[in-house]
């Protein structure tokens, strides 16, 4: 995939982890976040054994977003434990 298309890709899963997980993140953060989740997702899946994200189709999108939504409870974690 191109860099446009991880960035269409990693936007739209994004979107849909902070949809899941009702994060109000702007566009920018989503797209950084599906990214890097999906690149996170893709390192999970390594792990054990299988093929990360590998193109555009609904596996892959769901190794992204499972990867976003990860990416998402880590700096959950993280900020609330600044605020404290």
């Amino acid at each position: 995939m191109g860099l446009l298309s991880w960035i269409v890709f990693g936007g739209l899963a994004g979107l849909a982890a902070g949809f899941l997980l009702r994060d109000r993140g702007g566009i920018v953060y989503s797209v950084i976040v599906g990214i890097v989740g999906a690149f996170l997702g893709g390192f999970i899946m390594n792990l054990f054994g299988q093929e990360g994200v590998t193109g555009w189709d609904w596996r892959s999108f769901g190794v992204a977003v499972i990867g976003a939504l990860a990416l998402l409870g880590i700096l959950r974690l993280i900020r609330g434990k600044s605020r404290s």
